[in-house]
């Protein structure tokens, strides 16, 4: 398999530093942490405080700033990915545009199956 050798090259790096080892460690338990939804553990901030690395440092720092937004967004199956997309897509129509689109251009260059039911123009302004 091609990506076993990669992967064999890559740790022999991280080997010889012990910063790159720690930095890689943590990020794939933080990865874990967000694909199995497991937002409750704060055991993660507590090893990154455990380890000299200032970057992640202000990171953990950040998190724990807002713990309970932290705690629902990556506990939660509930997400704003539709709603995102939506909004860069109509982003991206009016940029192509050079930023003249108004809510009534606007209105017509966005599919109806885009709009959202009930969206008036008092209600956007």
């Amino acid at each position: 398999m091609p990506g076993r050798g990669a992967a064999h090259r890559v740790s022999g790096r991280f080997g010889r530093s012990p910063e790159l080892d720690a930095t890689s460690r943590l990020f794939r338990r933080f990865a874990e942490i967000l694909t199995t939804r497991s937002g409750h553990r704060k055991d993660w901030i507590g090893a990154v405080r455990a380890e000299d690395l200032p970057g992640l440092h202000s990171f953990a720092t950040g998190l724990e700033k807002d713990w309970d937004a932290v705690t629902q967004g990556l506990s939660s199956r509930w997400n704003s990915g539709a709603v995102e997309g939506s909004v860069n897509h109509i982003k991206m129509i009016k940029c192509q545009m050079f930023g003249r689109a108004k809510l009534p251009l606007l209105r017509k260059r966005v599919p109806p199956t885009a709009r959202q039911p009930g969206v008036t123009s008092a209600s956007c302004a």
